[in-house]
């Protein structure tokens, strides 16, 4: 399967560094830059000892720092480990509104060696924002990223 060229871009822009924080600020820059309509992208990097994700690398007006893993749409993917594409979070029991201006969210866990590394938060101030291959879109960009982790 030939990757897109988003996922080609992470993977050039990230060849031979290893350090997580610049990838991570490059990759949520990268998608900033390149996906319309959005008010904040970035990782909420888990944190086992304290069981919640808390805020890494991003793009956007402040946000949250804390989040329980299991609520809000963060936590329930991580803990449900599947992407969540929420098409309207007002309509999300337990959404946490860390910026009111935001109106719809996709929501990629990140997995590293089987453990939970993380999550990739992308908000939109319009409703409907994000499709189906805007989330298999985002699935594989997180699965080459995972690789420069």
């Amino acid at each position: 399967m030939t990757k897109t060229l988003l996922s080609q871009q992470i993977d050039a822009l990230l060849f031979n560094e290893s350090n997580i924080i610049a990838n991570l600020s490059n990759a949520s820059a990268l998608l900033n830059d390149t996906m319309e309509d959005l008010n904040w992208v970035g990782f909420y990097l888990y944190d086992d000892k304290l069981d919640e994700l808390v805020l890494g690398p991003f793009q956007g007006k402040v946000a949250c720092m804390h989040i329980k893993n299991g609520e809000g749409v963060c936590g329930t993917a991580l803990k449900q480990g599947s992407s969540l594409l929420v098409p309207n979070v007002h309509e999300f029991a337990g959404h946490i509104a860390c910026d009111s201006a935001s109106n719809s969210e996709l929501v990629v866990p990140i997995f590293k060696d089987g453990k939970p590394f993380g999550v990739l938060d992308i908000d939109s101030p319009s409703l409907n924002r994000f499709t189906k291959e805007d989330q298999a879109n985002m699935e594989e960009f997180v699965s080459v990223l995972v690789n420069h982790l």
